[in-house]
């Protein structure tokens, strides 16, 4: 049974971060069933699953649907995330471990690297090594209120489709940005690391508002 679980949960988070499913579709257990082959029980399972991690939206009496967010809702994370990670930048520059350092260093390297081999896997491996390298700066800010605020706003999808819109240069420009955050903290300084994140956060923000517009019908 976990083996079925495991295989529909990957299928369809595929499905849906690929575009398979678009955002705001509504979505049926018989249909994903059908589509995965797989019975309807692992699939439900599955669901339960992506809706715990902001994939799916469960609403009461209406069924299950893609998430998807609105020009304004993405303004809000962004500009949230602009100031929570903004000051968790600027904080790691003073508290940062020298092994903490070490580890950004090798996380922005091989996302360099994983970008200039342009592998058929990109996205995924860049989004998750991504993933741990924020993860990591706050992390080494000390401030454990400030990960637990920034858990409940960077939401796992957003990020993915936001990458998924990048170009190749748009990806080694993010890549580059990475590299001199990590510069900067290493140099301890405070002010540079914010303005470095700053600058990561709204070109990203940017990349995800002209790609749905341009996108849109």
């Amino acid at each position: 049974m976990a083996a079925s679980v495991d295989k529909a949960y990957e299928v369809i988070r595929d499905g849906i971060v690929r575009g398979v499913y678009a955002q705001g579709s509504h979505i049926t257990a018989q249909s994903l069933a059908a589509a995965s082959g797989l019975s309807r029980t692992p699939v439900r399972e599955a669901m339960r699953r992506l809706h715990a991690e902001g994939l799916i939206k469960l609403i009461a009496n209406r069924g299950a649907f893609v998430s998807s967010w609105s020009e304004g809702e993405i303004h809000q994370i962004y500009q949230l995330r602009l100031l929570l990670e903004g000051f968790a930048a600027e904080a790691a520059a003073q508290h940062a471990t020298d092994d903490q350092l070490t580890e950004l260093r090798a996380l922005a390297e091989e996302m360099e690297r994983l970008v200039g081999e342009a592998g058929p896997d990109l996205v995924d491996e860049v989004a998750d090594r991504n993933n741990r390298f924020h993860k990591l700066i706050v992390q080494a800010s000390g401030n454990l209120r400030l990960q637990d605020l920034l858990s409940s706003i960077v939401e796992v999808p957003l990020v993915l489709s936001t990458f998924r819109r990048y170009s190749l240069p748009e990806l080694r420009r993010s890549m580059s940005q990475h590299l001199e955050l990590v510069t900067a903290l290493e140099a301890r300084d405070g002010a540079w690391s914010r303005s470095v994140m700053a600058s990561h956060i709204l070109s990203a923000q940017h990349t995800l508002l002209a790609s749905i517009a341009e996108s849109a019908p």
